[in-house]
């Protein structure tokens, strides 16, 4: 019987491994055994993570409008201005008016001229 030399499977397996780990620090990068546990415990946070940064990103834009509300002529405040887009019924959401705020300002002056 012809011999058969063994270990691809595993080797195909530690690379994929360790190549997920690049970039870490100390033997997390190096080594199989803690590079498992490295990419375990990352794969957690990265998955609530992802919800968090939806929730960061809607708190940046209410930041955005709430000082660009302030700093018209005639200021507003945020939660004013929010309300009454939605009784003038102008379907504008949070992402382009804090977008129109800090690239657009004339543009958002538009708008808040249109609400007040």
């Amino acid at each position: 019987m012809s011999r058969v030399k063994r270990g691809t499977t595993a080797n195909k397996r530690r690379r994929n491994i360790l190549s997920k780990v690049k970039g870490y620090r100390f033997g997390r990068s190096t080594k199989e055994r803690l590079a498992k546990v490295a990419i375990a415990h990352a794969g957690t946070h990265a998955f609530a993570h992802r919800r968090d940064k939806k929730n960061d990103f809607r708190r940046l834009w209410t930041v955005k409008i709430n000082a660009a509300t302030r700093a018209s002529e005639s200021p507003i405040s945020y939660s004013k201005f929010i309300d009454s887009l939605k009784k003038k019924n102008i379907k504008l959401d949070r992402k382009i008016l804090a977008d129109l705020a800090e690239n657009l300002p004339e543009s958002f002056e538009r708008v808040l001229e249109k609400v007040r």
